[in-house]
């Protein structure tokens, strides 16, 4: 990474309890982002075929006329969401949002995640934020409309293995459970244990026993994980208005009946994709490939594949078997029994809300581009993809190390040796470099190939074979001076390990590792209200947060 690239643009947060200012950079900076991220980011023309609008202002109001001209289905939505917020008291600020879902000038801003248990990682709450701030700095450019965060719960996901654990202090925490099938269905036994483990690590801190009184509330006083997850997102967010609404009923699922039966009877879906996917792999990894039919059949513990075979249908690892018109009386009388794929997730998604904007990873923006002409075909509008926020939060204690070393925070996204050379190389002021004499070297063999070429021209080419003999060995002893000066670094090579260790822990981002909890217990609120403060709306860059 080459240095020097850092842009700082500073801006300071003042927070009652805690002092935070904000640094962005571009995320091809950054080096953990995918090329189709990048491209999508500077607008590559090669990607410009697969999404509809731009993720700006324009492309904003663009999405507004055509969700204008698609009949919403608004009275079915605020009947299930109505339903849904039965189970808990609603903020004020949410039962107004879900009313003003009725109104024709009403448009959601959505984000999407699973319910991962205790939120899973951080960036489960900067998506969550980003689209707050979206909604909020919408309604000031664009006061003729109201804009609602949206939360959609996919907890019809079935993958245990990355939803029931999390990360604490360099310990991952596993949740201990036998049940099968759609995490957000499954019961909460069992989580009482992980709860007194991080009780016991983080009750200490000054906004512990609060946070500790959440997570109890919501996990132990909730028949499965997604009420608890529902429960916790309310007790976090509900101030901001956003709606959290579970898609997983049969009343919401039967607006989706026929794209359903055309998945199972036609493979409609499937191969529109397909042919999308054929052209955005000429120059992009995939993200996600369509299968013939693209729906789970979700029953108690089971969320299998349906697939056709022998002339009937059966679902994967079960007995389960149906003919094309037990299928068809299974779907149009229990719609919530068929659970849509990552290719029909979104279609759902966009069919249910009057939604202009997505906010996802960059994974999910990866797939969301693949599915354009799915949503032509359905004629459902295709929103605004915008990359989510991404945070490095670097507490006092690591920027004070970082400045004693004479480094910059930014320094750090780059691997420990080059960070070591970048070190080393500094402190010696040059003294390691033979670059002047390299450059006399060079100036040595030009003006000999001179002579030597007015002597006779097929001269040249040995003399260029002795100047590569002869500056290959120079380099080479630059790299052993390097070599032989680190050696002397030890401690402060031990010290570079420690902060990285600290602020990309497992050599990845941050937010993608570890967990919101530690950072509650020690600010309260005042973090949500932080990354809120530091969150950008449509700019899309990365951003370091530095606790003053």
């Amino acid at each position: 990474m080459a240095k020097g690239f850092f842009k700082d643009r500073q801006v300071v947060l003042l927070c009652p309890l805690m002092n935070c200012s904000t640094t962005q950079l571009p995320y091809s900076n950054t080096g953990y982002f995918s090329k189709v991220v990048i491209d999508y980011l500077n607008g590559s023309p090669e990607l410009r075929p697969f999404y509809e609008h731009l993720p700006n202002i324009e492309g904003i109001k663009a999405a507004i006329g055509q969700r204008q001209q698609f009949i919403q289905e608004r009275k079915l939505l605020v009947e299930g969401l109505q339903e849904q917020y039965k189970s808990l008291s609603p903020a004020e600020k949410v039962q107004r949002n879900i009313q003003s879902l009725l109104l024709d000038n009403t448009f959601t801003i959505t984000t999407a995640h699973q319910p991962a248990i205790f939120t899973g990682h951080l960036y489960f709450i900067y998506k969550i934020v980003h689209t707050i701030r979206l909604a909020d700095q919408l309604k000031k450019e664009l006061p003729e409309y109201n804009f609602v965060p949206v939360f959609w719960m996919g907890s019809e996901d079935a993958d245990l293995d990355e939803l029931g654990n999390i990360w604490l202090s360099g310990d991952k925490l596993v949740w201990n459970t036998r049940q099968t099938g759609a995490v957000g269905r499954m019961n909460t036994k069992g989580l009482d244990q992980m709860i007194h483990r991080i009780s016991g690590e983080l009750s200490v801190l000054p906004h512990g026993e609060e946070l500790i009184k959440m997570i109890r509330e919501a996990y132990l006083n909730s028949p499965d994980i997604q009420t608890a997850t529902f429960k916790l997102i309310h007790e976090l967010f509900a101030e901001y208005g956003l709606v959290t609404i579970i898609p997983d009923t049969a009343l919401l699922k039967r607006l989706m009946v026929s794209v359903f039966e055309d998945d199972l009877y036609h493979q409609t879906p499937g191969t529109i994709v397909e042919k999308t996917i054929a052209k955005l792999g000429e120059h992009y990894k995939v993200q996600a490939n369509p299968r013939a039919i693209n729906l789970f059949y979700l029953k108690d513990g089971i969320r299998e594949l349906i697939e056709w075979k022998n002339d009937h249908y059966e679902v994967r690892n079960t007995q389960l078997r149906f003919t094309k018109a037990e299928l068809a009386v299974e779907l149009n009388e229990h719609p919530d029994r068929f659970s849509p794929n990552v290719i029909l997730r979104g279609l759902y998604q966009e069919t249910l809300l009057p939604n202009i904007a997505f906010i996802g990873g960059g994974g999910e923006t990866s797939y969301w581009l693949e599915l354009k002409d799915l949503f032509h075909h359905y004629k459902v509008p295709y929103p605004v993809l915008v990359v989510r926020n991404s945070f490095l939060m670097v507490e006092k204690k690591w920027e004070e190390k970082i400045e004693r070393m004479g480094l910059q925070i930014s320094d750090f996204f780059q691997g420990e040796q080059q960070l070591l050379t970048l070190l080393v190389t500094r402190q010696a002021n040059g003294h390691l470099k033979l670059s002047q004499e390299l450059e006399a070297t060079s100036q040595l063999y030009e003006a000999i190939r001179l002579k030597a070429s007015q002597v006779d021209e097929t001269l040249v080419a040995h003399i260029e074979a002795l100047k590569a003999r002869t500056v290959k060995p120079l380099q080479e002893l630059e790299k052993k001076m390097l070599r032989a000066e680190k050696r002397k670094y030890e401690a402060e090579q031990q010290q570079i390990q420690q902060i990285r260790q600290a602020l990309f822990p497992t050599g990845g981002l941050q937010e993608r590792v570890e967990n919101f909890m530690p950072y509650y217990a020690k600010w309260g609120r005042q973090f949500i209200d932080c990354i809120y403060k530091s969150s950008l709306s449509l700019e899309q860059e990365f951003v370091i947060i530095k606790e003053s």
